[in-house]
């Protein structure tokens, strides 16, 4: 029978909810547990799939074709258990869904309500499917006082009760910030974040506290006196040199233990923690550092590449080095005289993205990767620019483009209207929704044998996480082919183009799928430790 922990957040916003939520995952995961992790989002989006990266960062997608919340990353690369549709859920998915069933009758004339409706509904989300899991860890977005959230503190203070004193642990995560001018710890924040949600009926059996600096006993005392929980459940939540390192910072501090504690469990085996201390081991100790040019729409906000980070980070320990990644601005490049600076990286990444903002300059970065021999790595939109620079500058085909970008001459980058999904044909038009339409989540390819994608998989035949609306123009294939731009992958029924390389450049490849996804600390994808060698190749040649 399912245990469930509970994790809140107070006083600010992006202390680590789901960073915590996966370490704890992991460790109890390294204790002998099975796991699984859910995401509860307070915003009326159905989902963040149409929200700006600039407000909302990454959308992680799926293998079913889920368009979530970043966190659901931290969750997959902490534990390694997939998560689905079934892992994270919105206010605007619960209301869409209990307003269909009102309109179709379901609830017979009663009056549809908040309370006993919604938090019903949320309560049943987060039970859901849990049958043959150990410890369900449910993370609620925002900050405690947020009254969009109300309905979810609700919900979770309703399944405590119900589940039971030894089912249920509520970890309350806040700030104890320091401050300067006075020089000392503030754990007022803390106090109040927790009678906020006291307030609420939810008493924090864990108070987890995020700081910069160690917690003196004397005020983790001070928190569990007016925050009402035992001193050794005050658990300090300081930076970590990486976040691979977070798991067994958790652990020594104390924070699976406190959890078992309330679920009544004292004699679980320790946690066997060798492969998260050998990977922040070789994360903080690399023996070289390799220099990557990450050219896209959103560098302004790291978290709108999150998974893309974290997989540059896997491919450096894949190659014992350091990856430092140098986020620029593609519209840089639409000035000519711009393009300088490319020169002396290691490797060039054009990353997913959407709009013709920036368009120009991608494709700029691609040209200068192809004629000065740098390792480039297209993903998603950074595959179709590498396209379209093949076609304008190598096929001659003059106003080559796509047509995201309006009407042109060279379609070689198009509106995908059909395809073949896993429920059969898939069709979609210009002009309707936008939400949830686009060609989503794990898809087949087959590889071309002997092609460098081939090689870089050990197979042919492999399956990646897809996001995106536009597709390369198979009518366009002789011609990019007759150019040097080969397309070594494609769906298995041939009309999709999934991968392109230069065979004859040093390292040339772009994928229409999202590799990033599936990357894993202890799993680096081959892609990227491929593309990261290549990188320490190019180094060794400057």
């Amino acid at each position: 029978m399912a245990r469930y922990v509970f994790i809140t957040g107070g006083v600010v916003s992006s202390l680590g909810k789901g960073l915590a939520a996966a370490a704890l995952g992991a460790v109890l995961q390294a204790r002998g547990f099975k796991v699984r992790l859910r995401k509860l989002d307070p915003y009326i989006n159905v989902d963040p799939g149409l929200m700006s990266p600039y407000q909302h960062g990454e959308v992680y997608v799926t293998d079913d074709g889920a368009e979530t919340d970043l966190d659901l990353g931290h969750y997959e690369r902490f534990t390694g258990v997939p998560t689905s549709r079934r892992d994270n859920v919105t206010t605007g998915k619960l209301y869409l869904d209990i307003i269909t069933k009102e309109r179709r009758g379901d609830y017979l004339g009663a009056t549809v309500q908040v309370i006993p409706h919604v938090t019903d509904a949320i309560k049943a989300f987060i039970r859901d499917g849990n049958e043959d899991v150990d410890v369900v860890v449910a993370e609620i977005g925002g900050t405690v006082g947020d009254i969009e959230g109300l309905p979810f503190f609700e919900a979770i203070r309703q399944l405590g009760n119900e589940l039971g004193r030894e089912r249920a642990a509520f970890i309350h995560l806040t700030l104890v910030p320091y401050i300067t001018s006075a020089g000392e710890l503030k754990t007022k924040p803390t106090q109040h974040s927790v009678k906020e949600l006291r307030s609420i009926g939810i008493q924090p059996d864990i108070v987890l506290c995020r700081s910069d600096r160690e917690i003196p006993e004397d005020e983790r005392r001070k928190i569990a006196l007016f925050c009402n929980v035992r001193p050794a459940r005050v658990i300090q939540a300081l930076d970590a040199s990486n976040i691979y390192a977070v798991p067994a910072q958790y652990h020594a501090e104390g924070l699976d233990r406190e959890v078992l504690s309330v679920f009544g469990i004292k004699d679980a085996p320790e946690p066997d923690l060798t492969h998260w201390h050998q990977v922040s081991h070789a994360y903080a100790h690399p023996e070289g550092t390799v220099r990557i040019a990450v050219v896209g729409k959103y560098v302004e906000i790291q978290d709108a590449y999150k998974s893309l980070r974290e997989a540059l980070d896997h491919g450096g320990i894949a190659n014992n080095v350091h990856v430092e990644p140098e986020w620029i601005a593609s519209e840089v490049f639409e000035a000519p005289d711009a393009i300088h600076r490319l020169e002396g990286v290691h490797g060039i990444l054009v990353p997913g993205g959407f709009g013709e903002r920036g368009a120009e300059g991608k494709i700029a970065a691609a040209r200068f990767a192809r004629e000065h021999l740098v390792p480039y790595f297209g993903i998603c939109f950074g595959m179709q620019m590498a396209v379209i620079e093949v076609a304008r500058h190598l096929a001659g085909l003059d106003g080559a483009s796509s047509t995201e970008f309006g009407p042109c001459e060279h379609p070689v980058v198009g509106l995908l209207t059909e395809w073949m999904g896993p429920a059969g044909l898939e069709i979609r038009r210009a002009g309707g929704d936008l939400g949830g339409t686009m060609r989503l989540g794990a898809y087949e390819a087959v590889l071309r044998s002997g092609s460098r994608i081939a090689e870089i998989y050990g197979a042919t035949r492999i399956s990646e996480r897809h996001r995106h609306r536009y597709e390369v123009n198979m009518e366009y294939r002789g011609v990019l082919e007759d150019a040097g731009l080969k397309v070594s992958g494609v769906s298995p029924d041939g009309l999709l183009p999934e991968t392109v390389e230069i065979p004859d450049h040093p390292w040339f490849v772009g994928v229409q799928f999202h590799p990033e996804l599936k990357s894993r600390p202890f799993d680096p994808h081959p892609l990227f430790a491929s593309f990261i060698k290549a990188a320490v190749d190019q180094m060794r040649l400057v």
